[in-house]
């Protein structure tokens, strides 16, 4: 049923309730029923299952495969379970750092989430009491004032100049205005879109100014707000760019293994001209070495340090980051939908610009004639326009609680929709005078007279004209404009009649107001072009609101239009296909509009985010490759189904966490390349050793070297500080692959410049220990391919503070970077030199001439790969 298509009466009678209310009973067998006055929950994933994801890795997969052959080995070998135990650490580790960061992810939220009305005033058998609102059930009789939550979806029955804030559900910025009459259907209309249902309350709203009483016609989740809600379990979620990436990566290195292990297999098989236990045992050994040397095994752990370091980092900027995984996707943000209340402008009614009397006089009149009061702290309380008059009042030194005093309220008419007017009288010493505010139009039909340099004159059609101009001029900058004027009366009026006070009016002036932008946001959209990030605004306001808004800010620009949802609806896919890339500007959307805006751009391969604060907004964001929702006036649906809350609702936050988003992508890549060359150049030389016939080194010292060695400095690389034009370069392509912009090519030759010096370095090691340059086993060999290879990529993660740039004209030093060069230096001297790790290791102590060679080779890498990227460099330029 259609209840604001009803009558109150037949409205009662189909909720089988009265006026008088339910009685206890019949509430409580509704409750039973229909079950409580709540929106469901997300059921939440287990523990078990949060680290069943962790481990579902392809890369994670084939470590724990290797532990198990390498169980198996330490078996039948009666060998150490080092490499086991190592590998499934590794694992362990990975999956609680995930589990934890998202657990705590979702703790900050829950922080956040205090939206719902606690108790609700109900009549129940005649009377008047107070019970939880979840306990409220279809047919019960609420009574509603300024301040209160509507806690359920509910026919107006009685109102007192009741106004309603709905922004949650429909966008509008301004309180509507409800009535009790029913609506009618216009012919050829099958429905009334929400906003205009000025007979209805819903869960999600606030009442602002007056009072009513209200019968409930929807409960929980089949509320307006709980079908939005539900309807979120409809939209899919994508995975972010660097879930895809690191997906990609996964399924290549995989193949990688298998193909290298085959291969070597092959060979050894070939090798020795026949099959037998011995060989394919040592054949397992070299494949679990090479698995072992081919992945990475601290990239998930520092992938999800260094996002978790970047949460922590968003946080103080107040972003609050709920998917570990999406802090990135900001980095590569091409378009960002924002809606206008509250994010691009500071949610506050302000009055910018008036006409008439001294602003003194005409503050104070404004300020008396509105229901808006000023407390002690000098805040103001009170339906958003009425508070603006009595800030603007407070500002300029018309303090209303001292206006009060001087002159008492005694008669009102209150406003009314219909006259679109208010008026109120007071008493001062000799006489009374009356203060009327109301539409420009209304209010100056009702002046006969006007006051210029505190005299009284005659309306003439001069001054007339005068005055519509200066509305005009107001509208045309989207302020919403008020008029005032006043009668004096030597005696109190007889009756609050309007139509008796409201007549031979003195007109006083005009005050136009506006939501103003926040002023740091002019910034942001500065920053945002300069970034190739397109900004669009999609608002529930009124299009010249926004277009106002949109041009001081430079969102709506020279060639880009400003579009309705009404537009927007005669535009069918192939016609919006064509124009939207042109629109910067959404008004009166409603919320099916902001999906097919999202996903419009997302179609054409735009990674878009999406703002916003209401349930109306939850279909969008989920939608969006990023969701932001807004932490101060945001619904719980909103934030549930958000990948990132802003914790200040300010756009200029996002602008700050693309930043940070840019840096940690950055950052990721970096690691990435370090780590992945680190691994090739490990792969490399196992690879040429056992073709060559000897063993350069153990599965065990490749896994230290890839937990030890790589996995601080990569941790390390991942707080590298921002470069300077990072917010001055366009976004990248979400579909360019993790090896673009020349990133293959550097991890090939710095594996193969790694795997050259290790080769030199055994070599080297074997001659002095044999004096011999034969190819065979090597102790001494072994432990200075050991150092120079640890070494070389510590120095070689230098190298990676910047894919180009020189590392000696940063003008910054990593700190970190330079302390784990130092632990890792003295952890591979201790391996190498304590007897007790040594020998675990199958180490043996070097000369210190050998230790030495075996550094200097090691740090060759540096002036090599500063060769390489000055030739990138002048290449490029």
């Amino acid at each position: 049923m259609k209840y604001y298509c009803e009558d109150s009466q037949q409205v009662l009678q189909e909720l089988n309730s009265q006026k008088s209310g339910l009685t206890e009973k019949e509430a409580a067998e509704r409750l039973l029923q229909n079950g409580a006055n709540e929106l469901k929950a997300a059921k939440g994933k287990s523990l078990l299952r949060r680290f069943a994801e962790q481990v579902a890795d392809p890369m994670i997969v084939i470590l724990l495969a290797a532990a198990a052959i390498s169980g198996v080995l330490a078996v039948l070998e009666n060998d150490s379970f080092a490499d086991v135990i190592i590998i499934l650490a590794v694992v362990l580790i990975n999956a609680v750092l995930g589990v934890y960061q998202e657990s705590k992810a979702e703790k900050a939220i829950e922080a956040l989430q205090d939206m719902a009305a606690a108790t609700s005033k109900v009549v129940r058998d005649g009377k008047m009491s107070s019970i939880l609102s979840k306990d409220l059930v279809v047919g019960d009789i609420i009574c509603l004032e300024a301040g209160d939550a509507v806690p359920a979806d509910a026919r107006i029955l009685e109102s007192a100049s009741l106004k309603a804030e709905e922004a949650a559900l429909t966008g509008e910025s301004v309180p509507v205005t409800k009535l009790i009459d029913q609506i009618f259907l216009a012919d050829g209309e099958r429905d009334v879109p929400l906003g205009d249902r000025k007979n209805m309350v819903y869960m999600g709203s606030t009442i602002v100014y007056g009072r009513a009483v209200a019968v409930v016609t929807a409960t929980g989740m089949d509320t307006e707000m709980g079908k939005i809600a539900d309807a979120l379990s409809q939209a899919q979620e994508g995975q972010t760019p660097l879930q895809r990436k690191l997906t990609q990566l996964s399924k290549v290195l995989t193949k990688l293994v298998i193909g290298i292990c085959v291969l070597v297999f092959a060979i050894q098989m070939i090798r020795a001209g026949s099959l037998n236990f011995e060989v394919a045992l040592n054949s397992f050994m070299i494949a679990v070495s090479l698995a072992v040397a081919a992945i990475p095994e601290g990239l998930a752990a520092v992938v999800t340090v260094v996002l978790s370091i970047g949460v922590t980092n968003m946080s103080k900027r107040n972003a609050i980051i709920r998917r570990l995984t999406a802090v990135e996707t900001l980095g590569c943000a091409q378009v960002i939908c924002s809606d206008k209340t509250g994010t691009l402008t500071q949610n506050q009614m302000t009055v910018v610009d008036s006409f008439g009397v001294k602003e003194q006089e005409l503050s104070a009149a404004m300020a008396l004639c509105s229901d808006a009061e000023l407390d002690a702290d000098g805040s103001v309380t009170g339906e958003p326009t009425e508070a603006a008059l009595v800030a603007w009042a407070s500002r300029i030194g018309q303090d209303k609680n001292l206006l009060k005093q001087s002159m008492p309220r005694v008669l009102e008419a209150p406003f009314d929709s219909g006259r679109k007017m208010m008026s109120t009288v007071h008493k001062r010493k000799d006489d009374y005078i009356q203060f009327t505010k109301g539409a420009p139009d209304v209010v100056l039909t009702r002046c006969g007279f006007y006051l210029e340099d505190g005299q009284l004159l005659p309306m003439t059609e001069e001054y007339r004209k005068k005055v519509l101009q200066a509305n005009k001029s107001m509208a045309d900058r989207a302020l919403r404009v008020l008029a005032c004027g006043q009668r004096v009366w030597t005696k109190k009026p007889e009756s609050e009649d309007a139509d008796l006070l409201e007549q031979e009016l003195c007109f006083l002036g005009l005050c136009g107001m506006i939501d103003p932008v926040r002023p740091e946001v002019k910034a942001a959209i500065d920053e945002c072009r300069e970034a190739g990030i397109r900004p669009v605004m999609i608002t529930g306001d009124h299009v010249d609101t926004a277009a106002a808004i949109a041009k001081e800010l430079g969102i709506l620009q020279d060639g880009s239009l400003a579009v309705t949802g009404a537009e927007l609806e005669k535009m069918d896919d192939a016609e919006f296909a064509e124009k939207f890339r042109n629109i910067s500007v959404y008004a009166r959307v409603q919320p099916e509009h902001k999906t097919r805006i999202v996903n419009a751009w997302r179609n054409a391969g735009y990674v878009t985010a999406m703002t916003g604060d209401g349930v109306n907004d939850a279909p969008s964001i989920k939608a969006a490759d990023i969701g932001i929702g807004m932490g101060i006036t945001g619904t719980d649906v909103t934030k549930n189904v958000a990948d990132m809350v802003l914790a200040d609702d300010n756009f200029a936050t996002i602008v700050g966490a693309v930043e940070e988003g840019r840096r940690i992508y950055d950052n990721i890549r970096k690691a990435i390349q370090f780590l992945l060359g680190s691994n090739m150049s490990e792969v490399l030389s196992i690879f040429f050793a056992t073709l060559l016939g000897f063993t350069i080194l153990q599965p065990v010292h490749l896994l230290w070297i890839n937990l030890v060695t790589d996995c601080f400095p990569a941790l390390a690389l991942g707080t590298e500080k921002a470069e300077p034009n990072i917010m001055k370069r366009k976004p990248r392509d979400a579909k360019a692959g993790i090896f673009a912009d020349g990133m293959g090519f550097d991890i090939a030759y710095q594996g193969f410049l790694v795997t050259a010096l290790v080769m030199v370095s055994y070599f080297i090691g074997h001659f002095m220990e044999t004096g011999e340059w034969t190819i065979t086993n090597s102790a001494h060999g072994t432990t200075m391919a050991f150092v120079t290879m640890s070494m070389a990529e510590i120095f070689h993660s230098m190298n990676m503070r910047s894919q180009r740039g020189s590392i000696f004209k940063l003008g910054s030093r990593n700190w970190l970077l330079l302390g784990a060069a130092v632990v890792s230096l003295l952890a591979t001297t201790a391996v190498c030199e304590i007897p007790l790790l040594a020998g675990a290791f199958g180490f043996t102590s070097v000369e210190p001439a050998e230790y030495l060679v075996a550094l200097l080779l090691s740090v060759l890498v540096i002036p090599i790969v500063e060769l390489v990227k000055w030739i990138q460099r002048r290449s490029t330029r």
